[in-house]
């Protein structure tokens, strides 16, 4: 079997190799060949630009390996569900993943059974979310209070004349304090009146 390492350290400061070194040895006693190893340093896990990770995703979807080993959680995501959403796809492209220090490997049944309590807090934590939101948006129309952002007051009617008057899309926009779709859309409804 094919592995992909990923390793990551927050600083630049930091180095990868005790992670790299960990997950070789891993690799060899797995009898895995290494296919490709993803580092990224001087990155934050909370980090959404992280570009090791974005080409080890992207070589996963091409299915250049069949198992994905990191040496912990907080290595590979930041949080429950951007880890799960990873898993998902891992999952989707019959690709294993492997968390050395947790000792969790979706190739087994006791690592699968973890994936799936980890799926159900990740479901549950969703369903909260739902339920807190749902709960605080009718409390608010039960004592008449409006939810959302206010709504921009404009001059409709002046925008609308900037740019009959030839002035751009976004210049108008902009001078009104609205967006430009907003006002391209009143600008369409106008037209077709």
């Amino acid at each position: 079997m094919k592995v992909a390492i990923y390793a990551r350290v927050s600083t630049k400061d930091q180095t990868a190799d005790m992670q790299l070194e960990s997950l070789r040895k891993y690799a060899i006693a797995r009898e895995w060949e290494v296919s490709a190893e993803y580092v990224d340093e001087g990155y934050s896990g909370a980090s959404m630009n992280r570009p090791q990770l974005d080409s080890l995703l992207n070589d996963a979807r091409k299915r250049k390996f069949d198992v994905v080993a990191v040496w912990r959680f907080d290595r590979f995501a930041r949080s429950t569900k951007q880890l799960l959403a990873h898993m998902l796809e891992f999952r989707a492209l019959g690709i294993q993943f492997v968390s050395y220090s947790e000792n969790i490997d979706t190739s087994t049944p006791m690592g699968e059974a973890m994936f799936t309590i980890l799926a159900a807090f990740g479901q549950l934590e969703r369903d909260i979310i739902r339920e807190r939101v749902t709960t605080r948006v009718q409390q608010l129309i039960a004592s008449g209070k409006t939810w959302g952002a206010p709504k921009k007051i404009w001059r409709r009617d002046q925008a609308l004349a900037d740019l009959q008057a030839g002035q751009s899309l976004r210049a108008v926009a902009a001078k009104h304090g609205i967006s430009h779709t907003t006002l391209a859309r009143e600008a369409k409804n106008k037209v077709s009146q």
